[in-house]
């Protein structure tokens, strides 16, 4: 059996002390020990960080039972964990920790898209119209976050900087967000939904297969100068 928790991990509730079972924990493919008082997520989280930066890295992405965690937010799992698996990158890999910060917020955005093309629906025009404009808020995040990456990182084949592109996937945002303000005037909620299912959904899945295809790039580039010595 493994080690059991449930509910928010934010007000940081022990687990039994008693052990139920093995939690394996691996740290950039090493296994890690972790001190028996160390019982909830965000304290083993803690002490994996503790150890990259003693190393002078930073914790790059965490999983746990294979599902990405938000390093953004204290962690939040419910039910039981056996496994949990981090991966660290130098300070100068930073990047990295940009594209996968931007990953993550673009997940959380076509999540919240999702439930809204259903959820309008059973709500009236002004309660759609809030779901809508709760949802708009969140589009430019991913964006805002990319604009940390130096301009010279991911260029494009065709010579277009990764800075034109950010700008152009703002300018992409607001005429996303005047066309679903115009539909949401009308007051059909069903074309709300519509235009959240064909307009802004497909325009977020596109950016995170974007982000991805940037992250796998940048993330081979610092395993080649790891296999090569250099930092």
């Amino acid at each position: 059996m493994c080690h059991a928790t449930s509910g928010d991990m934010n007000d940081e509730k022990s687990l039994p002390n008693k052990q139920t079972g093995a939690l394996n924990v691996t740290l950039d493919g090493k296994t890690i020990m972790i001190p028996a008082s160390r019982r909830t997520l965000n304290s083993i989280r803690t002490y994996l960080e503790t150890l990259v930066m003693a190393k002078r890295r930073v914790l790059l992405s965490l999983s746990v039972d294979g599902q990405p965690a938000n390093l953004a937010l204290p962690l939040v799992v419910s039910g039981n964990f056996c496994q949990i698996e981090a991966e660290s990158i130098l300070l100068g890999e930073l990047p990295l920790l940009v594209l996968t910060t931007a990953q993550q917020q673009t997940g959380r955005v076509q999540e919240m898209i999702e439930v809204a093309i259903t959820l309008v629906l059973i709500n009236d025009r002004e309660a759609a119209r809030e779901i809508w404009w709760g949802i708009a808020g969140q589009l430019k995040e991913p964006v805002l976050t990319l604009s940390l990456m130096p301009d010279d990182v991911c260029r494009r084949d065709n010579g277009i900087s990764f800075g034109k592109l950010r700008q152009w996937q703002l300018e992409q945002i607001a005429v996303i967000i005047m066309e679903v303000d115009g539909v949401c005037d009308s007051g059909d909620t069903l074309k709300i939904s519509d235009a959240l299912e064909k307009r802004v959904l497909p325009w977020s899945q596109k950016l995170g297969e974007m982000i991805q295809l940037w992250r796998d790039a940048t993330m081979a580039g610092a395993r080649l100068r790891v296999a090569r010595g250099v930092c």
